[in-house]
C-alpha cells in the first residue's frame, strides 16, 4: 500500500490550503481525506473535510463551535469521489472561508 501527503495552496499569500492524503493499493484509491484549511490568527483551522470515515464518502463542515455537519454523498467510484472533493474545495474555498467566518462575526 502506498502513501502521498501533500499541500495545494489555494491562494497567492499562502493563507488558505489544501491537505490532501491519499492511500492506493494495487494502482487504485482505497482511502483519501481531502480538507480545506485556513490560516486564523496564526493557527490552522479546517473549515471543511472529504474523506471515507464511517465507511461512506461525506463531506465534514466544521462549525465554530467545533461541531460538524456531516453530509453524505452518493458517490462510489473512489477515483471519482477524490475528483470530486478536490474540485469542489478548489472552485468554492471561498465560499466556505466566509460562511465559517460569519460565525466568528456573530
Amino acid at each position: 500500500m502506498g502513501e502521498k501527503y501533500f499541500f495545494i495552496l489555494l491562494d497567492d499569500i499562502g493563507f488558505d490550503r489544501l491537505r490532501i492524503r491519499i492511500e492506493t493499493s494495487k494502482g487504485g484509491v482505497k482511502y483519501f481525506v481531502v480538507q480545506y484549511e485556513t490560516l486564523i490568527s496564526n493557527e490552522w483551522v479546517a473549515i471543511v473535510r472529504y474523506d471515507l470515515a464511517h465507511g461512506f464518502f461525506h463531506r465534514d463542515v466544521m462549525t465554530l463551535k467545533g461541531e460538524k455537519e456531516k453530509q453524505s454523498i452518493n458517490i462510489t467510484n473512489l477515483e471519482d469521489a477524490l475528483n470530486y472533493a478536490q474540485q469542489d474545495l478548489k472552485d468554492r474555498w471561498e465560499f466556505y472561508k466566509e460562511r465559517y467566518l460569519k460565525q466568528i462575526k456573530k
